[in-house]
């Protein structure tokens, strides 16, 4: 039945800093042909320790300035979305429209809907996981959406929006396995997508022997090698996990949460205005009831929509 199930899945998939300050030294009295040390220059105050979920505050609103990245968008008539074709739920490929859709898509349409007043000006470009900074950062994508973790690393290469989503790290088995948390995988092969933050922290877990992390190109991959048994486990957001399981009816769930995962939209560090732009978007979406309009089409099944998170800037 596995092997039925591959290749099915396999064709849905498609593809205070510490100044050193002290005084100055005084010269001695007995000695004056020695020269009395220089008073130690004081370091440079170090920057602020990073908090990965704020962002920049939306200071125009929802207008489009006359120039910069945003005009830009405008003038072209439509936004280029980078995201993923396998993560169900928010952002896979319909078998039988072919379009990509979900709750990161549909974000995306919002933000389109804000440029141009139709939420269909919005062009979605499948980008892997590993190459998700790079595709912002050279233009080939306005923005990635693309159930991203906002953090501070991350934030060295490129800025982010306000949190959009708030996921945890937790583990998907055979539902007739004994596992019921990341620690009992100590020795045991784990799956994630390379690039994303989910393989790192499969080798932090406080065990030993650790979990052996196992790359794949995507979470469709590691679906793929779980039910070929090339792997144990699947770890990744709990929101991924519940569209994987969703596709194996011999998977299951299980632990709690053992990281927390902020969701943001990825944006070029040169497009602070665009950043800002999306900022409003989604301060407009918590007010008016649309984002939990979104995650009711998409994750209703998964009970009442929550409080979306809070917009925190910096």
């Amino acid at each position: 039945m596995r092997a039925v199930l591959t290749a099915a899945t396999a064709a849905l998939l498609l593809a205070g800093l510490t100044a050193c300050t002290g005084d100055p030294v005084p010269e001695p009295a007995a000695t004056p042909s020695v020269a009395a040390p220089a008073a130690t220059t004081a370091a440079p105050a170090s920057p602020p320790a990073c908090d990965a979920r704020t962002s920049w505050r939306p200071s125009r609103g929802l207008e489009i300035p006359a120039t910069g990245r945003l005009r830009e968008i405008s003038d072209r008539g439509r936004l280029i979305l980078g995201t993923s074709q396998d993560t169900l739920l928010f952002a896979s490929r319909d078998p039988f429209t072919g379009r990509i859709e979900g709750f990161d898509v549909d974000m995306g349409r919002q933000i389109a809907k804000a440029i141009f007043g139709d939420e269909n000006r919005l062009e979605v470009r499948v980008v892997p996981r590993a190459k998700r900074i790079e595709a912002v950062t050279s233009g080939q994508v306005d923005l990635v959406i693309n159930t991203m973790t906002t953090n501070c690393t991350r934030w060295e290469q490129v800025d982010f929006s306000t949190v959009y989503f708030e996921a945890g790290q937790r583990v998907l088995v055979g539902k007739d396995s004994a596992v019921e948390r990341i620690e009992d995988l100590g020795g045991r092969t784990v799956c994630a997508a390379e690039g994303s933050t989910s393989l790192g922290n499969i080798g932090k877990v406080a065990v030993d022997p650790k979990p052996v992390a196992v790359g794949r190109a995507d979470f469709g991959a590691c679906l793929v090698a779980f039910q070929r048994g090339e792997v144990e486990a699947i770890s990744t957001d709990d929101t991924i996990l519940a569209g994987l399981a969703a596709q194996d009816p011999y998977a299951k769930v299980v632990g709690v949460p053992f990281t927390e995962e902020p969701y943001a939209i990825a944006i070029d560090k040169k497009n602070r205005d665009l950043t800002e732009f999306v900022n409003a978007v989604l301060e407009r979406m918590r007010a008016d009831g649309t984002w939990k309009a979104v995650h009711d089409r998409w994750l209703g099944a998964s009970g009442p929509a929550p409080q979306p998170p809070a917009a925190r800037y910096r």
